[in-house]
């Protein structure tokens, strides 16, 4: 299976490494240049699928570099930069960026960030794709799924139980329960189901997780303390243990 590329842009090499070192160990294949020209020749032989690019480059201004990029490639644009102003980051954006962090920054919200990036690209290919299938006929897709006392209606977005008691659900619900449904009994991180929520409030990575989780239970009418559906673990995350 092909990794996804990440250009890394900056000249801090000693940053570079820790960051790329990171990024390697999520799965990625890392494509480095310490300058805006070594950047331009990745670019005449590579094709990343994102790129993290510094504004304070030696002898070179960042933001020039960005509707360069533009011109060349459509891969999202994620600045990391030391500048702070807002007046920088409104600029880097209106220029063509997709996102913009500032250092410091930990790589747990580096690595998030460039989650929902790519997701936002390949989002619309997918859907693309399966519009195309629907049209020639070869989508199967599951509308109903049995769990518990439950049944979730995947087309409507609900759950109704055996006593025919439905309850609307959220695209956060929705996705949470459907990423558990598909791996029940088994131990799920937080950051796992972090990334299935699709969420942008990168400072709150836990809470968001804990909240859906809650609301989840509640229209389940689950308690944490006997749990039926969703069993916390302890220094993990969480685990659907009812059956599917």
């Amino acid at each position: 299976m092909t990794k996804t590329k990440v250009a890394l842009v900056d000249d801090d090499e000693d940053l570079r490494l820790v960051m790329s070192t990171y990024l390697e160990t999520d799965g990625y294949e890392v494509l480095q240049a310490g300058t805006g020209s070594e950047l331009k020749a990745l670019l005449n032989k590579e094709e990343p699928d994102i790129i993290l690019l510094d504004l304070m480059l030696a002898g070179e201004d960042g933001l020039a570099l960005i509707p360069q990029i533009k011109q060349k490639i459509s891969a999202p644009i994620i600045v990391v930069s030391g500048k702070t102003d807002t007046t920088d980051r409104v600029v880097g954006l209106e220029l063509g960026a997709d996102d913009y962090i500032t250092k410091p920054f930990e790589m747990r919200e580096l690595s998030a960030r460039v989650k929902a990036n790519l997701r936002r690209v390949v989002k619309p290919v997918q859907d693309a794709q399966q519009a195309e299938r629907a049209q020639q006929g070869t989508v199967t897709t599951q509308d109903k799924i049995n769990f518990g006392e439950w049944v979730l209606d995947t087309a409507r977005l609900q759950i109704r139980n055996k006593d025919d008691e439905v309850q609307d659900l959220t695209k956060n619900e929705f996705d949470l329960l459907t990423t558990f449904l598909r791996s029940p009994n088994r131990a799920l991180s937080r950051e796992y189901l972090y990334d299935s929520l699709k969420e942008e409030d990168y400072n709150s990575f836990d809470r968001a997780i804990d909240v859906q989780v809650t609301r989840l239970r509640k229209k389940l009418d689950d308690e944490p303390a006997k749990p039926r559906y969703i069993k916390t673990i302890r220094g993990i995350g969480y685990m659907f243990i009812a059956e599917v």
